[in-house]
């Protein structure tokens, strides 16, 4: 319960309303929970563990709406949690482009 409230509380800061770019401060955090929430499933070279590999060159090809739908709303009967009640579609966008370029938008 402890890590859930950790995760909420630090990826409750707000983001642009508009779109645009990110503070560079929330990109440290997104860049951060990839590396370590979604790499404790996908591994923590993203190479695939109990999740698959999310590396850009395994990704390649695919849709960003449609990355950013399994992001957002995970996959019903599978390990991936929807992670929209904690990130916003700006921050989704954000982590779609990182892994689609395998670097910082």
């Amino acid at each position: 319960m402890r890590r859930v409230a950790l995760v909420l509380a630090a990826f409750s800061a707000a983001t642009p309303a508009f779109g645009g770019e990110l503070p560079a401060t929330r990109q440290d955090a997104l860049e951060n929970l990839v590396r370590q929430d979604c790499g404790s499933c996908h591994g923590m070279t993203l190479k695939g563990g109990l999740g698959p590999d999310i590396r850009a060159e395994t990704l390649a090809g695919r849709a960003p709406e449609a990355l950013k739908s399994i992001i957002l709303d995970g996959i019903p009967g599978s390990a991936m949690p929807p992670w929209r009640p904690l990130l916003s579609e700006s921050d989704v966008d954000w982590i779609v482009q990182y892994l689609l370029k395998g670097k910082r938008p």
